[in-house]
């Protein structure tokens, strides 16, 4: 028996991916003509909301019906990319390719939706909780549940790989969204020094200017490392890391 928080984690882990997946969907602001929607933020907010489901029976949303139809959608849009990457790269699309890590975890939540058995099932909602977690279910063909997590395992691995190298990428885009806030509170404390110099009323008018200045800078510094940090590629790499992760451990469990 696995014990309940330890879903509940994972549940919550879930949560998080599927927030940050809609905070970048949101950030390229989809309503507006010619915004630019990844499918991959598309299936992260997807599979973060489904497998929380999954794990918390409180926080079930569609039917297990849906959710296949859901991800039979994204596996074969995927499968498509995945084609189209191998006739550009060959093999190597395979290997170190976008599409591929996604088109598993997608093929990887259709089989779970479809496969697993559990007493909750008769009730219309097998996948409720997954009370097989709890060691009272099973899956259907056992055997290529066992293969899709090994394929998860090892593409988590290259992940971790890629996460090591991307850091530093993230450490530039941090710095330079940092950069332009920087040259800002410079040039007021410059324009500030100027000022005060001229008379005792201007000075004070000049350092409430100061004040509000700095908060705009400060404000203006945070938000924009936000921004890099959530436009980041480390970040759906890291995002991807923990749904294979919570995914892996899923299909043993239910082994």
């Amino acid at each position: 028996m696995t014990p309940t928080w330890i879903l509940d984690i994972f549940a919550a882990i879930m949560l998080v991916v599927a927030a940050v997946s809609a905070a970048r969907l949101l950030e390229v602001r989809p309503w507006q003509r010619g915004a630019v929607i990844t499918d991959t933020d598309i299936s992260h907010l997807l599979m973060g909301i489904a497998m929380a489901g999954m794990l918390a029976p409180s926080l079930t949303t569609l039917p297990d019906d849906a959710w296949a139809v859901v991800f039979g959608v994204l596996a074969v849009w995927f499968g498509y990319r995945v084609v189209r990457d191998y006739q550009a790269s060959g093999t190597r699309a395979l290997a170190v390719g976008h599409c591929a890590p996604h088109l598993v975890h997608s093929a990887a939540m259709l089989y779970m939706f479809l496969a697993i058995t559990t007493p909750a099932m008769s009730g219309g909602s097998g996948m409720a909780g997954m009370a097989g977690m709890g060691g009272m279910g099973a899956l259907h063909v056992p055997t290529l549940g066992f293969v899709f997590a090994l394929i998860l395992i090892g593409y988590t691995i290259w992940d971790l790989d890629q996460l090591s190298s991307l850091r530093y990428g993230l450490a530039a885009a941090v710095a330079g969204a940092a950069a332009p806030a920087l040259v800002g509170a410079s040039v007021g404390t410059v324009g500030t020094g100027a000022v005060t110099g001229s008379g005792a009323a201007a000075a004070s008018s000049t350092g409430s200017g100061e004040a509000g200045g700095r908060g705009t800078a400060g404000g203006g510094r945070s938000g924009g490392m936000a921004i890099a940090i959530l436009d980041s590629q480390g970040t759906v790499v890291g995002c991807r890391i923990a749904m294979g992760v919570t995914m892996a451990l899923m299909l043993i469990l239910l082994l």
